[in-house]
């Protein structure tokens, strides 16, 4: 019985540690956050946090990574990167900090384009002006079963509302989209005039999910894959979604 007290005892003991260090942490990064403001309001911080190395803070920016000294008198940009494992620590918790719920996008808004048996899903924004938007639908040419839901995404120009209007507007979305991206047949102008409110939806989810530029892609799993990445980085991503 004295054993079991003993035991119970130095749990309770272990857990207000525990939670000390806790708030203790706590304290730490909500006073940082504080200072950081105060001294650089322009940076929209959504959250610090510890990073692998003792004594640097992690600042979440949403679409960017900055780390601190636990003062906040010195800021650092740039990746972390783990030599032993060749690793870039930034750009892999910025992916784990960017996680969507790909069964919460509003698939309907998007342009569906089915590869082969379709089986493996992403999701992509994308502005019908994007050189690199372009690229990476080239570069889908060579991905087979996949479904892809472009989200109309026209951030560069008047003229990509006015293209984006027009595709969505489309008899056949899919073609009239992959025509433009892939042959540079632009889409007939005259044709955008349905509902095309779809599209300030698109901007609001984009902006509400830190999609700072095109394309943007979003795996099955929830990952980001920011840019054109090539087929066989794409290929390797798609394989790796359980």
């Amino acid at each position: 019985m004295q054993t079991v007290m003993r035991l119970a005892a130095a749990a309770a003991v272990a857990a207000a540690l525990t939670l000390g260090c806790s708030a203790r942490a706590d304290q730490a990064t909500d006073k940082l956050k504080t200072t950081l403001q105060a001294r650089l309001p322009e940076l929209p911080i959504k959250g610090i946090a510890k990073s692998p190395i003792a004594g640097l803070y992690e600042i979440n920016l949403g679409s960017q990574i900055l780390y601190s000294d636990a003062s906040g008198d010195y800021v650092i940009a740039g990746d972390m990167l783990n030599t032993k494992t060749h690793t870039n620590l930034t750009e892999a918790r910025l992916s784990e900090l960017n996680k969507v719920d790909f069964a919460t996008l509003p698939l309907g808004d998007a342009v569906k384009v089915v590869k082969g048996d379709g089986s493996r899903k992403m999701a992509v924004f994308s502005d019908p002006n994007c050189p690199y938007c372009k690229q990476l639908e080239s570069t889908l040419k060579s991905i087979d079963n996949v479904t892809v839901y472009t989200f109309l995404y026209p951030v560069l120009s008047p003229d990509s509302l006015a293209k984006s209007k027009a595709i969505w507007c489309s008899s056949d979305r899919a073609k009239t989209w992959e025509a433009w991206m892939l042959d540079r047949h632009a889409p007939d102008a005259a044709k955008g005039t349905c509902d095309t409110s779809v599209l300030d939806k698109n901007l609001a989810l984009g902006h509400g999910m830190n999609v700072t530029g095109t394309p943007t892609i979003f795996l099955a799993d929830g990952r980001r894959l920011p840019g054109a990445v090539s087929a066989t980085e794409l290929e390797k991503a798609l394989s790796a979604v359980h």
